[in-house]
């Protein structure tokens, strides 16, 4: 059990809270939610922030509802979007609440008894109320003008924003006054971002169903870089296996300045204040050893996806920055051997070129129609250098016959130097 408020303030999850809202909490058990967006058939590391603050929710005892919006997810949140959303087709919208409640299952406890974690979708509620209801017995409460004052309006007004989008926060503020009638939800959490659409929530609670409600909001998270949190080169990076590969998810948290590990390790992960910092402390006394990123992603992968993949996402970075063997890169899978190589230069070769006595100065330059090498002094050069190895295994000299055999059956892979790899496809 925490102190849920002090236990966001160390972390530096909290943005803006309404008053009251401590006492709230201190006089017992209280039932709060976050709202998920179904519009992508997984949630990105983005989402984290909040999947987090229910984790600690519960964690000091109260009572974390998690709702997915099947019905606002027809439309789209305008907040921080500068334009019009392209609306999704019902069964994908269904395939994506499906997805999402099992990637958040693997935070929240569903079955600890009295506040154990509750999913809900606002699909349940609306899909009973037709137009003239939402405009009789929601619309009448809150006015033009106090819609007109919300940043997510205000700043849609020179693009434009349909009535479709402004009518928005009508339907979240009704989810919130809808769980506080039937659940007793007196809180809702988000981002910065949402904070008009939470409190349009509380006054919905104060103006139809006569109560008090709450909002809390956490910091929108960025880089010490100025770039965007959770993205890559290759864009958002997923919770979804298929999408952001255990290797590339541990990869990125591995790959975090020592700034922002300070700051991500508080946020993402449920280290303690004294093992933050102890964390911090230890890797200041040496941070090429980089024990902070470590740490913070072996959790934070075991924690998505397993155990099992943080190993194997290990495993795969002795073999790219470390000394590993051929016997180490053929234990690999081939979709974590696909994953680690995912991006290096490739080349398809027949099988029947490798037939017979290889010369593996032609092998590497002409062989590979000049992938790895583009001349054969080149080639040669390297290999008396002792900088090519073949599937792990150096070449010692031009004269040597190389082992050829195929990982996975179906590949080679080249190393020229410490850090450039090739990778060769042989098909039949």
């Amino acid at each position: 059990m925490t102190d849920f408020i002090d236990e966001l303030r160390w972390r530096g999850l909290i943005h803006d809270l309404m008053p009251g809202i401590e006492e709230e909490l201190n006089k017992g058990m209280t039932a709060g939610y976050i709202g998920f967006d179904p519009t992508a058939s997984s949630l990105h590391i983005g989402n984290l922030v909040q999947i987090m603050l229910l984790v600690h929710f519960q964690r000091a005892g109260h009572k974390p509802y998690m709702l997915v919006g099947g019905a606002t997810g027809m439309i789209g949140d305008p907040s921080g979007k500068s334009q019009e959303r392209v609306l999704l087709d019902e069964s994908v919208l269904r395939h994506n609440e499906q997805k999402i409640k099992e990637q958040i299952a693997k935070f929240l406890d569903f079955d600890i008894g009295a506040n154990a974690a509750v999913a809900v979708n606002n699909y349940d509620w609306f899909k009973e109320k037709g137009f003239i209801e939402i405009l009789r017995d929601v619309g009448k409460h809150i006015s033009i003008n106090y819609m007109m004052a919300k940043d997510s309006v205000k700043n849609r007004l020179e693009s434009g924003i349909s009535f479709t989008e402004f009518a928005y926060q009508i339907l979240q503020g009704y989810d919130f006054c809808h769980l506080y009638q039937t659940h007793n939800v007196k809180l809702q959490m988000g981002g910065s971002d949402q904070w008009g659409n939470i409190t349009t929530g509380t006054e919905m609670v104060r103006r139809i169903a006569q109560g008090e409600a709450f909002a809390l909001t956490s910091p929108l998270v960025t880089k010490s870089d100025g770039t965007k949190f959770g993205k890559t080169e290759e864009g958002n990076v997923w919770l979804d296996p298929a999408m952001t590969s255990p290797y590339k998810f541990y990869q990125f948290w591995l790959n975090c300045s020592d700034e922002d590990s300070k700051v991500f390790i508080k946020i993402f992960t449920l280290f303690s204040k004294e093992e933050v910092e102890s964390l911090i402390a230890e890797h200041e006394e040496a941070p090429h050893e980089r024990k902070l990123q470590k740490a913070m992603a072996e959790e934070i992968t075991a924690r998505v996806h397993s155990e099992e993949a943080v190993k194997q996402a290990k495993q795969a970075s002795k073999i790219l920055f470390g000394k590993s063997t051929t016997e180490d890169l053929a234990s690999l899978n081939e979709d974590l051997f696909l994953s680690i190589f995912d991006g290096v230069p490739q080349t398809e070769i027949s099988k029947k070129s490798l037939e017979g006595a290889i010369n593996v100065v032609d092998f590497l330059s002409e062989g590979t129609s000049g992938l790895v090498f583009s001349s054969k002094g080149e080639a040669r050069r390297m290999i008396q250098g002792g900088g090519v190895s073949i599937n792990k295994s150096k070449i010692s000299s031009i004269e040597e016959q190389p082992n050829l055999e195929l990982l996975q059956n179906k590949y080679l892979l080249v190393q020229k130097g410490r850090r450039n790899y090739y990778l060769i496809k042989v098909v039949e």
